[in-house]
């Protein structure tokens, strides 16, 4: 999973307003999904902390976002990712939905979302090694229906409904999770930023209701 975007490129005002949702979720999707190599930890500790408008929601979550990854070198970032997510046997820290919405994994909300994914046409790689309950990919569906081009699904309305079905009901326990965690540095300010920009996707679909 990647992002097409360099993070420097986030809250630039030439961006129309989904083109930086969707980029967002790449983001997400990137950093949960493994350690960020060396290219993309160096874009992101360049990246602009100034959002275009000041006092921006996102702007102070954002900007400890940034400073966080400054704070830390690449080993350090690798081997909190491995400390919080990784490992042989039960994680630290759970990057499932099922996990938080049902107590195990591979549970019945796994099997409601596999059938949603079908009514959207989408269906895991194989080559990916995590289900479809990850948060790296719920954030890929996610920028898919924002930036994709089949205006039948990737549409408000889909990403309205996908986010209130398969997100909310559990991101904020897993950035609690992150948060809490002893060993969490990097990864809090990024569960604090994913706990923000969730707010403010779902106060966005709530002006649609």
């Amino acid at each position: 999973m990647t992002a097409s975007i360099s993070p420097a490129d986030i809250g630039s005002a030439s961006l129309d307003e989904e083109i930086a949702r969707a980029e967002i979720y790449g983001v997400l999707a990137r950093l949960y999904y493994a350690p960020p190599d060396a290219a993309f930890a160096a874009r992101l500790r360049d990246a602009a902390t100034d959002a275009p408008t000041a006092g921006a929601f996102l702007e102070g979550p954002w900007r400890d976002l940034v400073a966080a990854a400054r704070a830390a070198d690449d080993r350090a970032l690798r081997d909190e990712y491995d400390a919080l997510f990784g490992g042989i046997g039960k994680p630290e820290v759970y990057l499932y939905a099922s996990h938080y919405l049902n107590g195990f994994l591979n549970e019945k909300s796994l099997v409601k979302l596999r059938d949603d994914l079908a009514g959207l046409g989408l269906a895991r790689d194989p080559a990916m090694p995590e289900t479809e309950d990850h948060i790296a990919y719920l954030c890929e569906v996610m920028r898919y229906l924002i930036a994709g081009d089949d205006a039948a699904q990737c549409n408000l309305a889909s990403q309205r409904r996908f986010f209130g079905e398969h997100l909310l009901p559990w991101i904020h326990a897993m950035c609690d999770a992150i948060s809490g965690h002893a060993r969490a540095r990097f990864y809090a300010s990024l569960a604090e930023f994913t706990r923000a920009f969730a707010s403010v996707e779902a106060q966005g679909f709530d002006m649609l209701a």
